[in-house]
């Protein structure tokens, strides 16, 4: 059975460009060991905004060594890259970007979310890659909604949305360089749900809405993750509240991680190249 490690709680707020309030829930510069293979969780909203003509969000920036995974809850995101990746997604849909050996892109609220306004609300995940791929060529992987299978739980506790990983003999539909499971689940009051995942590698619970408890003791609210320890092939946990959560698990790399702002490699060096790759313009261009 695996039991808790720790609960943490967001690093503070922050706006990312002008279109993402975020809490920074965890990065690479404070739990990166423990959360291995993913290095950073921003969690924007939900936040309220008025119908407006202006483009809200972030403008062009550079990614190397990793993969960035939006998942919409409400409202909508468009985005495009220097690879050639773009689109626009909405509520239950999921953007796989492979930065890689690097790209620019630039996200910003989708037009029609902009002019309608109302509720936002999105995590965005990176995910490490190890040394041997992050200099592979970028990607982008726009999945929709419909593209994502869904599971009901035993007892009609709930449903599991497999984004990424399998769960019983299901297959999410994102494409990633390491094992790993990301799941968006939709928790029932009362219930006690159970999963059985690989012995030893990372698992968390970041609830979104609602409440859970694990170990029979610990709440789990909203805004907080929930770090298990990896020993162990079972996880446990009662749903308090109708809850929406985000199952992160996945297989640690056990390598250094070197990070900068928007880089994270394995070495100073490393780094030192990207920012050297990066102003000599060998990232690319977004195409207009």
């Amino acid at each position: 059975m695996k039991k808790l490690a720790f609960i943490k709680r967001s690093n503070g707020s922050h706006w990312v460009g002008d279109g993402f309030p975020v809490k920074s829930i965890f990065s690479y510069s404070d739990i990166a060991e423990e959360m291995s293979p993913f290095l950073l969780m921003d969690y924007a909203g939900p936040a309220n905004f008025p119908s407006t003509t202006r483009k809200l969000g972030v403008g062009q920036h550079p990614h190397r060594g990793f993969e960035t995974v939006t998942i919409v809850y409400e409202g909508g995101v468009s985005h495009r890259d220097s690879s050639g990746g773009g689109g626009t997604i909405g509520p239950g849909d999921v953007q796989w970007m492979t930065a890689a050996s690097g790209l620019i892109h630039e996200e910003f609220h989708s037009p029609a979310f902009a002019e309608q306004g109302g509720v936002f609300e999105m995590v965005q995940l990176w995910v490490n890659l190890p040394a041997r791929d992050k200099m592979a060529a970028p990607g982008y992987q726009g999945i929709a909604a419909g593209q994502i299978p869904e599971s009901t739980l035993p007892g009609n506790a709930g449903t599991v949305r497999i984004i990424a990983g399998q769960h019983g003999d299901i297959q999410g539909p994102a494409r990633s360089f390491t094992p790993m499971n990301v799941w968006d689940l939709r928790l029932k009051a009362g219930h006690r749900v159970a999963f059985d995942l690989p012995d030893g590698h990372t698992t968390a619970l970041f609830v979104l809405r609602g409440s859970l408890r694990v170990d029979g003791k610990h709440n789990i609210r909203s805004a907080e993750l929930a770090v298990m320890e990896r020993a162990g092939s079972r996880l446990e946990f009662e749903v308090l509240e109708d809850a929406t959560v985000l199952l992160l698990n996945g297989e640690p790399l056990n390598e250094p991680v070197v990070g900068y702002g928007p880089f994270v490699m394995n070495s100073e060096a490393e780094i030192r190249q990207a920012i050297d790759d990066f102003n000599s313009g060998r990232f690319g261009q977004i195409g207009h």
